[in-house]
């Protein structure tokens, strides 16, 4: 619902349970729940929230990824290039770029530019702390 009080939200959530019933399926009263779009939500990894755009007094919904997205990325990327695996930059690169690149292609969306370069700080490093390693092998 895009306009409206608390108390029509909850209305509401009766009627979509209504809706989703003859279909065999059911609202998760776990996983759902009735938020302010000021107050923000994660939603299929990303996080979307009203804010006031810098310099103005505007307000605009942002997107961007969640904190668990970001986690889980960074979680990869130390897998990936703590394995015993990689005797040489290249398969390392070889194993790691499609993470990364698949990752992006789903965020590009948003507004990354921050989160982007913060993942690529952090696998710049690890690349580069590894990368005089990994040649010598």
């Amino acid at each position: 619902m895009v306009h409206g009080s608390h108390a029509d939200s909850e209305a509401l959530w009766g009627e979509v349970a209504a809706v989703l019933a003859p279909m065999g399926l059911r609202l998760s009263t776990e996983k759902s729940r009735v938020c302010h779009v000021d107050e923000g939500f994660d939603f299929l990894g990303f996080r979307i929230q009203r804010q006031v755009k810098r310099g103005t007094n505007k307000r605009y919904v942002y997107t961007w990824p969640s904190k668990k997205a970001l986690t889980s990325i960074i979680d990869k990327v130390r897998q990936i290039t703590r394995s015993n695996k990689h005797r040489m930059l290249a398969d390392l690169l070889r194993h790691l770029n499609p993470v990364l690149r698949g990752w992006c292609n789903h965020f590009r969306h948003g507004v990354s530019k921050r989160t982007f370069s913060y993942v690529g700080y952090f696998g710049g490093g690890v690349w580069c702390s590894g990368s005089a390693n990994d040649t010598r092998a």
